[in-house]
């Protein structure tokens, strides 16, 4: 007899490309998933795909037929959530003509512009996003005023947030101006407004902060607002130092 795959619930509804795996998580805890009528919230629960009723928030899901992999210049301005309460412009606003229902992986605060993947492949956003993979993203940043050498250090060294200790795993000046210095900052964590509280930390604002690429994929020749659908092979670019 031919025995039956099941999968991790949290995993299930990722794959279907309703959110990520941990967010999904945190839906499960909070008793918004049920399956087959059934509230679950025990996050080693799995289910069948194809045959067990899993409701999201009462909405039936299901995989996805294609896995989509889209490239986002997010503008400013623009909250990185698929629905806003304050009713700012969403980067869902933005994929006119995107019938399928991506979620972006990671995120960009409403004030910083560039490089978002979005996705409906819940193993790809997972391996993108893991503290394991190590995942390198690169933000170009300017800096009102001018740290020196010891205050950069500190960068590369670390400092504590709330969360614990971070680090820069590359920084370096790009360039300098009369009140402004841009510099090149290298991460391979995700923490909310990391960059602008690392600066905090050390005494300057940032007042422009730009990803410009995550791995080896890049921005390419988008402008603002704008997006592009990469492939699979295009999409993995991101996973590759």
């Amino acid at each position: 007899m031919k025995e039956v795959a099941l999968v991790r619930l949290h995993k299930y509804i990722a794959d279907c490309g309703i959110v990520s795996r941990r967010k999904a998580e945190r839906m499960i805890a909070n008793g918004y998933v049920t399956v087959n009528g059934q509230i679950i919230q025990e996050m080693g629960f799995k289910v069948q795909a194809g045959k067990d009723a899993v409701k999201v928030q009462g909405k039936l899901i299901r995989q996805p037929n294609r896995s989509l992999y889209i490239l986002m210049y997010k503008p400013t301005g623009v909250v990185t959530t698929l629905n806003d309460p304050q009713e700012r412009t969403t980067v869902k606003d933005l994929l006119v003509g995107v019938r399928e229902r991506v979620f972006p992986i990671g995120r960009l605060d409403y004030d910083s512009e560039g490089l978002l993947i979005l996705t409906n492949d819940g193993e790809y956003a997972q391996s993108v996003i893991h503290p394991e993979k190590n995942v390198k993203k690169v933000y170009h940043v300017k800096v009102r005023g001018k740290p020196d050498d010891r205050q950069i250090e500190r960068l590369r060294q670390g400092v504590t947030l709330a969360e614990g200790r971070t680090r820069a795993v590359h920084i370096e000046r790009m360039k300098v101006g009369d009140q402004y210095d841009w510099f090149k900052v290298v991460l391979t964590e995700g923490k909310n407004r990391q960059i602008r509280r690392m600066f905090e930390k050390v005494g300057f604002d940032v007042l422009k902060l730009k990803r410009v690429a995550i791995g080896r994929l890049t921005l390419g020749k988008l402008d603002r607002g704008q997006y592009k659908l990469l492939t699979l092979e295009q999409a993995e670019l991101a996973l590759k130092s």
